[in-house]
């Protein structure tokens, strides 16, 4: 194949990708996605599920009694961006140390998370959760129901999103499908304050 045909090629399947999530994106305006499929590694105690554009409809409607959560670790707010009203409460922290086994980057569990995420929230808040890509905040959420709180959604495809599987596109294996980023939601690299993790 000719890299021009290549090329088009490349083009013009990005152009159905992207046909395909804009309608999924309008689609799921209008229900909920407890509507839709949940990954086993995201579903929740609670079966409370947004994407993350439906997280940002529902903090704008009401930003006075809706209240966003970032679990990541405070270098990924930090470096890699965050929602602008979202405050940064890590679930795990990231160590300098890999398992040998797994090949993952060590994350112990953050002991102080429910005291932290108590001292500036009711059991009864709407709080919408968000990680990565929505593992850490399902198990984040799990945690926060065990504790006593009662509204507290996943986002379902987090700050980053899901990854691309298309070896077909230059973007495979990028976090380029769905999530906070990718939604037209806003974001920022700014921090404030009151919102960035102080331990």
């Amino acid at each position: 194949m000719l890299p021009i045909q290549k090329s088009l090629l490349n083009n013009r399947a990005r152009f159905f990708l992207w046909v395909l999530v804009a309608f999924l994106a309008i689609g799921c305006r209008s229900t909920a996605w407890a509507d839709m499929p949940v990954p086993e590694s995201k579903q929740t105690l609670l079966h409370l599920y947004l994407s993350a554009r439906q997280a940002w409809e529902k903090w704008s409607e009401s930003p006075d009694t809706v209240h966003i959560l970032d679990v990541r670790t405070p270098a990924e707010y930090i470096f890699v961006g965050h929602a602008p009203m979202a405050v940064n409460i890590p679930f795990t922290f990231l160590k300098n140390t890999v398992d040998p086994v797994t090949l993952r980057p060590d994350m112990p569990l953050n002991d102080n998370f429910i005291a932290d995420v108590k001292a500036r929230y009711k059991e009864s808040d709407t709080i919408l959760v968000m990680c990565r890509s929505g593992g850490r905040s399902a198990a984040a959420v799990n945690r926060l129901a065990q504790a006593g709180f009662q509204k507290v959604y996943n986002i379902i495809d987090g700050f980053e999103g899901d990854s691309l599987r298309d070896p077909a596109s230059d973007d495979n294996g990028k976090r380029v499908v769905n999530g906070w980023k990718n939604s037209g939601a806003p974001w920022t690299y700014k921090l404030e304050r009151e919102l960035v993790y102080f331990p």
